[in-house]
């Protein structure tokens, strides 16, 4: 009777999941047009799922292990169950096979039971509270249905009653893992995700690549949308990766917003795109919701407004672009892309940029700064240094952009004590002086495109004037800009931060430290420098040579907790129930260092904003300047030979 029932069961479950994977392309196809190479990243996606993501996974030993047992024992049961009781191979070595994978399953099921008994705060419930009785079902039902097969057991062995038994388990299994994978359910992630992985917007993340910077609009093309404003705005592949979402809450975690008690949480906001890609309402969502707004109130459709429908536009305005919720998700999803390209929509379309949103935006375009200062005052806080202008020299090695740091006191600090470090080592270099303008960076994370284009534009053009080697600058934002987005706009350019120069310089002992003495030291890791770029190394480099040894924080490295500063949140100004700085401050206090190295102007400023006491902020150059034995300072710098930047044509 099983030889007959079981086929039955496995070939319907198996049809009824191809009618509803045709169902889910088309609702991912109702997204805009996204160029992808189909059956090359087909190809590339059993790599890419594990090499690439469980890298990501691996960083969790327990769910590595047990996703490694459950996911791998499933597909490779699923393929036996077709031959052996689909098709009726019912050959002793692939039972006994068949035997192994539901074991395997089975036994990583229980470790997934285990976890969901008393689940972490970040984990969805809701129907993911069925996922491990359903997979310890589907694996025991196979297991005993195939013990004849292996001749373990008798034909016939048990009667009707383990018959039925048997139908009901398989039916069950059958229904979640194989009907449910493309109708909906827990196990929606391994269909979506599988294909997410095989057409990622960013294919360039793959094999050990980084791919962080935005990707650009296409301004002159009057029929392209300016952002997101509908789900079916978003590209098919984006609607794809959203659906991928496997609800883990791990960038929920991550959040500094969430953590702050902000309205975001990256989780909810990727599952309501979600909401709007079907049509529906969040009342059913069984996770977190967004701090303050309760679940029931917000819902849509692909062809509805997100922003006060799906979410709120204060959500999208928490955000501070830190990437933390990248850097976590074991799919791979790009959140700040996403949001991002609805800020774009509000921003662009409807004006809707809040609090100083709106006057920081007018005094890029007026005056090529945020703060509004008068352009010919950029240059005011080297007045002194006699710094060579590279419009009078024309070439030089090291081109330093000063960034709108230039403009603030406490930065021009830091500047100088590079300056002095850049003099100390015989290096020659030269700033843009007042022809250098605002990198763009603030205007294209408040989703002001235009504006980041003309200024991007601008700078390509007067770097395209003179020749260097490279850019070397203070500030991860300006560096990351100018390394990863100006590209994509015909400026192509060898761009270092700082702490990788000064590390440079140290190794080739062209600098003269003293030892540091006295205070304890701790580090915090810039998002634009660390998530975005990588370089977490460099800067620690710098303080071991400096003979200090760091107090590393609990949240530190790629899982550092961001400061507050990027993605234009201080001049948004979402409230919340606490202060990120003061958040970061707190992790800083733990380590009872007594200063705090940082490689970024705006992490400074954050930081130097939490009231006292507190430990002193010390930027990498600062320490480094402190460090300069006196005799080692250079008043004539080295000449060079440097090539010229590479504009694209």
């Amino acid at each position: 009777m099983l030889n007959t029932l079981l086929p039955l069961l496995l070939f319907a479950a198996l049809g009824l999941a191809v009618l509803g994977a045709l169902r889910r392309v088309r609702m991912w196809r109702q997204g805009r047009p996204s160029r992808v190479e189909l059956l090359k990243g087909l190809l590339a996606m059993p790599r890419r799922y594990m090499v690439d993501l469980h890298h990501v996974v691996a960083r969790d030993r327990y769910m590595a292990n047990t996703h490694v047992a459950t996911a791998g024992g499933f597909v490779l049961a699923a393929v036996l169950a077709i031959l052996v009781h689909g098709f009726g191979l019912h050959n002793r070595l692939l039972g006994y096979a068949l035997l192994v994978a539901t074991a395997l399953m089975f036994g990583g099921a229980l470790f997934v039971y285990r976890r969901r008994l008393n689940p972490p705060a970040r984990l969805s419930r809701g129907p993911w509270m069925r996922l491990p009785k359903s997979l310890l079902v589907f694996s025991a039902s196979f297991f005993i249905a195939t013990l004849p097969v292996a001749g373990i057991l008798p034909e016939g062995t048990g009667g009707w009653v383990l018959v039925a038994l048997l139908g009901l388990g398989v039916l069950w299994g059958v229904s979640e893992l194989f009907f449910g994978m493309t109708w909906g359910g827990p196990m929606k992630h391994a269909f979506a995700g599988a294909l997410h992985l095989a057409w990622h917007r960013r294919a360039e993340r793959f094999g050990g690549g980084r791919s962080t910077g935005l990707k650009p609009l296409d301004l002159q093309d009057p029929s392209a949308p300016l952002g997101v404003e509908k789900p079916r705005d978003f590209t098919w592949n984006q609607l794809l990766g959203f659906d991928a979402c496997v609800q883990c809450g791990k960038c929920e975690a991550a959040c500094p917003a969430f953590a702050a008690g902000q309205p975001l949480n990256p989780k909810k906001l990727i599952q309501d795109m979600v909401v709007g890609l079907a049509g529906g309402t969040d009342a059913k969502f069984a996770g977190s919701p967004y701090p303050g707004k309760p679940l029931g109130e917000h819902g849509g459709n692909p062809h509805q407004p997100i922003v006060d429908g799906l979410v709120d536009a204060d959500t999208l305005w928490s955000c501070t672009t830190c990437r933390a919720c990248v850097e976590e998700c074991p799919m791979m999803i790009e959140h700040v892309d996403a949001i991002v390209d609805m800020r774009r929509h509000l921003t662009l379309e409807k004006g809707a940029t809040p609090n100083k949103g709106a006057e920081v935006l007018d005094n890029l375009i007026a005056t090529d700064n945020p703060g509004g200062f008068a352009p010919g005052g950029r240059m005011n806080w080297a007045a002194d240094l006699d710094l060579e202008v590279l419009g009078e020299v024309h070439g030089t090695d090291v081109l330093l952009w000063v960034g709108d740091g230039a403009f603030d006191m406490r930065n021009q600090r830091t500047l100088r004590a590079f300056v002095k470090v850049l003099r100390a080592a015989n290096v020659g270099f030269a700033v843009l002086g007042l022809e250098e303008r605002d990198s763009g960076d603030v205007a294209r994370r408040l989703g002001d495109e235009a504006t980041f284009q003309q200024l991007a534009r601008r700078n390509i053009r007067t770097l395209a004037q003179y020749r260097f080697t490279r850019i070397v600058t203070c500030d991860p934002h300006s560096f990351h800009v100018l390394k990863n987005e100006y590209g994509a706009l015909g400026g192509h350019y060898q761009v270092q931060h700082h702490s990788s120069f000064i590390a440079e310089l140290i190794a080739a002992g062209r600098l003269d430290l003293a030892p540091h003495k006295g205070a304890s030291v701790t580090y915090h890791d810039p998002c634009y420098l660390g998530r975005y770029n990588g370089e977490y190394e460099a800067p620690r480099q710098v303080l071991r040579a400096l003979g200090i040894e760091v107090r590393e924080m609990a949240r530190s490295g790629f899982r550092s907790r961001c400061c507050g500063g990027g993605g234009g949140a201080p001049i948004t100004d979402i409230p919340g129930k606490q202060r990120i700085p003061d958040m970061r401050m707190q992790d800083i206090r733990e380590t009872a260092a007594e200063v705090v190295a940082v490689g970024c102007p705006q992490c400074t400023a954050m930081l130097e904003g939490v009231v006292e006491p507190r430990p002193q902020i010390k930027d990498l150059a600062e320490l480094v300047a402190d460090a300069l034995r006196e005799a080692t300072v250079a008043s004539t710098p080295v000449a060079s030979q440097p090539e010229p930047a590479q504009v694209d044509p």
